[in-house]
């Protein structure tokens, strides 16, 4: 579990080929790469991951072919950069909310608006996800928790702040941008419950 509070950036030092799947080495910020264990999980752009070596702050990270096409790890090349955040402990402060690290699916950046210190950054909406995006509901993209700002029939927005710019990949992020977007498990679960209700009174 995480809590879509991105404790750094990393940068991808190599990709390996392998039989339906990769292995990334990613270079860790040092102040997040101390006491990590192998098999430890760690989210990669919102993507639970599991550490598989490790030497210095450079990570190894096997993902499957799944996992490849349904996010936009399988877009990575080496020199990128993608957002970090080691799983959450007990104890520790939800400055955010509970994220699982398994995305929903890649959306596409459609639009930039820039209004003064802040910025509106609008997702191409998919049509399974129209009932679980809300205003003013959570939504983890690129391991951020954010707060959906406006939805329209085929749009979604979030507002972002300078500090969130400075601290993640959005500050890099153009038109076009795949980014993993995971669904709100609460909200999911409540959409769920009430189609069941609804389809056995009908």
């Amino acid at each position: 579990m995480f809590t879509g509070i991105v404790q750094g950036q990393g940068q991808i030092k190599s990709i390996a080929e392998g039989k339906n799947q990769r292995s990334f080495v990613i270079t860790l910020p040092n102040a997040i790469s101390l006491n990590v264990d192998i098999g430890a999980s760690i989210a990669i752009n919102g993507a639970c991951l599991t550490v598989t070596t490790q030497n210095s702050n450079h990570f190894s990270f096997d993902v499957i072919g799944q996992t490849l096409k349904l996010t936009n790890l399988g877009l990575l090349q080496q020199g990128d950069w993608v957002n970090v955040e080691r799983s959450l402990k007990y104890g520790d402060e939800i400055g955010g909310h509970i994220i699982s690290g398994h995305v929903s699916v890649a959306v596409t950046i459609s639009r930039i608006e820039y209004q003064g210190d802040n910025t509106s950054i609008w997702f191409a909406l998919p049509h399974a996800h129209k009932k679980h995006v809300l205003p003013q509901g959570f939504i983890g993209l690129d391991g951020c928790s954010l707060t959906v700002g406006a939805v329209t029939e085929s749009e979604f927005c979030v507002f972002l702040i300078p500090e969130t710019l400075r601290a993640t990949g959005f500050g890099k992020a153009s038109i076009g941008t795949q980014v993993n977007m995971e669904i709100d498990h609460q909200t999911q679960t409540i959409v769920a419950t009430v189609e069941r209700v609804l389809a056995s009174q009908s």
